[in-house]
């Protein structure tokens, strides 16, 4: 009863029949409740399809009145016109009628887009802000923090120097078993030395050795004799657009633990028509820069990168499809020829929290100085 309950409030919001105090609430349940957020996005476009469907029934039935008409009165031979040239005969006498009908389907197909982008947050500012980590009020924080961890867990070996100053931070995930990792090339801030660390406090020296600055993706290369090669990666890159709202997750480290959110895909284009992101209804915080964006099916889609100053949980996703184009240039270097990304998920078929336990050693914080 009370799913049923959830779908006709649902309907009532979308078709305005809430008064203002009923609207207020329910926006601001959509913006904490994920799930709600997507059903009102997945019944927007249900409905919408399912009115197109009725037009289009209905413009097909008064399509047969009009030639049943012409034919009692004699303007047309019924029995003449029999398969695909009764469809000939009908195209060319009602032609203009049909392309009526066309445009108004177009403009009904606009008008649901328009709709959905209404209900779907976006951005409405002139400027993003990037999630790289603001490392200048969390240094002393984070400082404490690794040699309070190191005191604790004597076996942890720490890479970090006593009154380092760092310049950037954020997230990044393996590419490559065998050290190789994908972030934003924000993140680094021009800094000459990088440090990971994985969900276990672990700390390993990297390098760059490829940063493309005009897709804002670097590629770093754990360098660390106390680094081990991983096992097989249970996630792939896709190569291809994914599907607006589509269910999406980030694991990131907006603070000193691994971070999991949930939102969905809200735009294949990124900030004012960008073709380079895409858009992702999520809440993101800085540190969530340079981390993966993965699809229900585990597959990364995208590497989380900006968000929307003045609009609630409106961020932007560099599409996966350039982390191949990055990785296909770099492997023209003789010494990276060997660098190959995972093709295939096994998290498919794997509730949230089984990917997340799969994923999680996969994904690095990154500071640099």
């Amino acid at each position: 009863m009370e799913d049923i309950q959830i779908i006709e409030s649902v309907e009532r919001y979308i078709r305005g029949e809430m008064n203002p105090e009923e609207r207020v609430y329910f926006e601001q349940l959509r913006k904490t409740n994920a799930d709600i957020d997507q059903l009102v996005v997945e019944h927007t476009l249900f409905l919408h399809k399912m009115n197109e469907l009725g037009k289009l029934k209905s413009f097909k039935t008064s399509l047969s009145e009009v030639h049943t008409e012409l034919a009692e009165k004699g303007f047309i031979n019924s029995e003449r016109l029999k398969g695909k040239a009764k469809v000939v005969y009908l195209w060319k006498r009602y032609k203009r009628v049909a392309a009526i009908a066309a445009s108004i389907a177009g403009v009904t197909t606009l008008g649901v887009s328009l709709l959905v982008n209404t209900l779907v947050p976006k951005a409405d500012s002139s400027s993003v802000q990037e999630l790289g980590m603001k490392v200048k009020k969390l240094e002393n924080q984070d400082i404490a923090f690794y040699h309070q961890l190191n005191a604790v867990k004597s076996d942890i070996k720490s890479k970090i120097e006593p009154g380092v100053e760092f310049k950037g931070g954020g997230t990044g995930f393996i590419i490559d078993a065998k050290g190789y990792l994908i972030t934003n090339a924000h993140i680094l801030k021009n800094g000459k030395n990088i440090i990971v660390l994985n969900n276990r406090g672990e700390q390993f020296k990297a390098e760059i050795v490829s940063i493309d600055l005009a897709k804002d993706i670097a590629v770093l290369k754990i360098n660390d004799s106390d680094f081990k090669q991983l096992p097989a990666i249970p996630y792939n890159i896709r190569k291809m657009n994914s599907d607006i709202a589509e269910p999406i997750f980030t694991l990131g480290y907006p603070r000193n633990e691994i971070v999991y959110g949930e939102g969905y895909l809200s735009a294949k284009t990124g900030f004012k028509g960008d073709t380079l992101s895409c858009q992702i209804g999520i809440a993101a915080n800085p540190g969530n820069s340079g981390g993966p964006v993965f699809n229900k099916q585990g597959e990364v889609i995208g590497i989380l990168s900006t968000k929307e100053i003045q609009a609630e949980g409106v961020a932007f996703a560099i599409q996966s499809k350039y982390i191949h184009t990055v990785i296909d240039e770099l492997k023209k270097d003789s010494a990276y020829k060997l660098v190959s990304l995972p093709t295939k998920s096994r998290l498919s078929y794997l509730e949230p929290v089984q990917q997340v336990k799969k994923i999680e050693d996969f994904v690095f914080m990154i500071r640099s100085y």
